[in-house]
């Protein structure tokens, strides 16, 4: 890929998933092809048909087991996110695709009042921000993630979100609603407070300043709010932690958390370019750090492993992240539990009236 199409963008290139059969390589045939410039990827959006909404998982690993995905595919572009390689289940790039080759569920809040009417539902707080940002740039015009909120909200359905956007303080009002009946908790993920690596590394996401704002906004709400400090980077962002736990406290947020980078599936690949291309010098440190956390390998899928790592950096991680939630009053660990007693199964439709 060419600078133009990349500027803008956290990948580097396009490169095909693990179940492409084929691989596609540019090459000079001599007539200065290469050179030519090309134009700047443009972002398209298509809906993607579903039957169900409602993820469910029984990882140890995470605070919640279900969740809503109201997008595949996110426009922000953070190269490190774990969620990129779902785009090659549908025939389609981790690399650039996943950036500009957007999908959304039209029909999200529809199926989502079905799934919570089902005999047998069992409440439990939903996720909203597991896989990728409920609120990128997409969702200002297309509004899946409040048309989702306001159903969560008729029902009393208690809902966390994880987010990266200033874009989630539209829903204010929303949000208080569903916080004074204890049914909603917000993360705001602050991974640096470095301008220029906030630009490389998450190119279309809020600047640093942006998010701690939102944090101040939610709180001055009513808004049960934390920062995820998340992913912690050997020798890319590792030096913030104290900074980004102090920024968050003075922003009035309650709780913290953190997690290591992983590198799933094609992700890997896709980070080292990135590293290569931005931070060479540091390239070689951070790859054998990364393999000392993960016993040796670049990524360790284990539950327990995954989001911490092992060996004494690991370790050494930990007590800095303690220390510092302690210093500046912070929570740290399993949140205290939302409230689940108040749920009712919402209306079949909107404005549809029960028959019995």
């Amino acid at each position: 890929m060419q600078a133009g199409q990349t500027r803008g963008r956290g990948a580097i290139s396009n490169r095909a998933g693990r179940f492409e059969s084929l691989a596609i390589e540019a090459v000079d045939d001599g007539w200065g092809i290469l050179d030519e410039p090309l134009p700047p990827l443009e972002t398209t959006v298509l809906p993607e048909p579903t039957q169900s909404v409602i993820t469910r998982n029984n990882s140890p690993d995470v605070p919640f087991d279900q969740s809503i995905n109201p997008y595949r595919g996110c426009e922000h572009g953070c190269i490190y996110c774990f969620a990129r390689p779902s785009h090659a289940y549908v025939n389609l790039s981790p690399g650039l695709d996943f950036e500009t080759k957007l999908f959304f569920k039209k029909d999200a809040a529809l199926r989502l009042r079905e799934e919570l009417n089902r005999r047998g539902y069992r409440c439990s707080p939903i996720n909203l921000g597991a896989n990728t940002d409920p609120y990128q740039p997409l969702e200002r015009r297309l509004g899946i993630t409040r048309a989702l909120l306001e159903v969560l909200a008729e029902c009393h359905h208690p809902v966390t979100i994880v987010t990266k956007s200033a874009l989630v303080v539209r829903d204010l009002g929303l949000l208080r609603q569903l916080a004074a009946e204890r049914l909603l908790r917000v993360f705001v993920s602050v991974t640096t407070l470095d301008d220029e690596l906030k630009r490389r590394m998450e190119p279309r996401a809020a600047s640093p300043a942006a998010r701690l704002t939102v944090v101040r906004r939610l709180v001055e709400a009513g808004v049960p709010t934390g920062v995820m400090f998340a992913p912690v980077i050997p020798a890319v962002n590792d030096h913030e932690l104290e900074g980004v736990i102090a920024a968050a406290a003075a922003a009035g947020a309650g709780m913290a958390g953190y997690l290591l980078l992983r590198l799933p599936g094609e992700v890997r690949d896709l980070f080292y370019e990135w590293l290569e291309t931005h931070y060479p010098e540091r390239a070689v440190r951070v790859r054998n750090r990364i393999r000392e956390l993960r016993g040796g390998r670049d990524n360790d899928p284990r539950f327990g492993m995954r989001m911490r790592g092992q060996g004494p950096w690991a370790d050494l991680l930990r007590r800095r992240f303690e220390a510092a939630c302690q210093r500046h009053g912070l929570e740290h660990g399993r949140a205290k539990p939302l409230e689940i007693s108040l749920f009712r199964p919402p209306s079949r439709a909107p404005g549809q009236m029960e028959l019995w």
